[in-house]
């Protein structure tokens, strides 16, 4: 497909997955329009691209995607917008499936009446396995999600899939597993690092331990899009978005430890949040097959995240 000169919306795009996408973008020669109500995204984190985007402040639910298009004549939807956390969706299920799932069946049927002929890259998530039955997971065991983020993420997949075969919209939809790097404000590597700058000397941690996550460096994470758009079938398809490895979650604490030069004593919860599942290792062949392949290591990749906590200054 190529992106020199393409006109590419990202919609998210001042956010944690979203702003890198948008660096690799620009970088590739896209003229690049993002669409973010800035209720999570940053515009700090759109610095590296400062001059070279048009950002909108908007919220898909209620954005009329005609008028953009009329304005922008865009190509291509990386759609990465929405609530991207499990424990939100617990406490408040109808704002995430109005956000997650609303907002995206409401791009669909916008593109369908408009008889788009671009291609959509929607983000969604490992959390619509839920606890699998085998291990590794492929895209075509069970579906069997465990929160309401999980069974929002499966739903909009589900709708992709309907209006590409039915509609002749191209799109195609990666599931995102335990990412993490510079610019992300949440989940557990976050929270780690967080905790041993707040106390080095002991380090709570939920589970036991022995949860299992492939980790997956926010980098690879936008390449593996851009690839997908590049070379996927965008036929509905969906593809696992991970690093192919492994590691518990004792093994992350104890190389963050390392990492930041501490020796604190573990103290864990015992049992996990709600929603939260015990493992998960990803076959990844399918996106290998388009050309996919992670550079970016756990630990250099942890280390980067380090530094880059150790030197921002506003991380609320």
């Amino acid at each position: 497909m190529g992106f020199q000169g393409a006109n590419v919306v990202v919609t998210g795009g001042a956010g944690f997955i979203g702003s890198h996408l948008v660096e690799q973008l620009v970088e590739s020669g896209a003229k690049v329009v993002i669409i973010d109500d800035l209720s999570t995204g940053r515009i700090e984190n759109l610095s590296h691209v400062d001059g070279q985007v048009v950002l909108r402040q908007l919220d898909i639910r209620h954005m009329s995607w005609k008028h953009l298009y009329d304005e922008w004549n865009y190509d291509i939807i990386f759609h990465l917008a929405g609530n991207a956390y499990v424990p939100p969706s617990v406490k408040r299920p109808i704002w995430d499936s109005n956000i997650n799932f609303g907002g995206t069946l409401r791009l669909l049927e916008a593109h369908r009446k408009m008889n788009w002929s671009g291609a959509l890259i929607y983000a969604s998530s490992a959390a619509v396995y839920g606890n699998p039955i085998k291990l590794p997971i492929h895209e075509d065991d069970p579906w069997i999600p465990i929160s309401p983020y999980g069974a929002g993420k499966l739903a909009a997949e589900r709708y992709m899939a309907v209006y590409s075969q039915l509609y002749n919209i191209k799109a195609g939809a990666l599931r995102y597993f335990s990412l993490y790097g510079p610019r992300q404000r949440k989940q557990v590597i976050f929270e780690i690092i967080e905790k041993i700058k707040i106390n080095d000397k002991e380090l709570f941690i939920y589970g036991d331990g022995s949860q299992v996550r492939d980790f997956n460096y926010v980098e690879d994470a936008a390449r593996a899009a851009i690839i997908v758009a590049e070379n996927g079938r965008l036929k509905g398809e969906v593809y696992n978005a991970a690093s192919g490895c492994e590691c518990s979650i004792h093994e992350l604490a104890e190389t963050l430890c390392m990492i930041m030069g501490v020796h604190p004593k573990f103290v864990y919860s015992g049992t996990v949040r709600p929603g939260d599942p015990e493992k998960w290792t990803v076959d990844i062949s399918r996106l290998v097959n388009l050309g996919y392949q992670p550079q970016v290591n756990l630990k250099e990749g942890l280390r980067k995240t380090v530094e880059w906590y150790l030197s921002a200054n506003d991380l609320k």
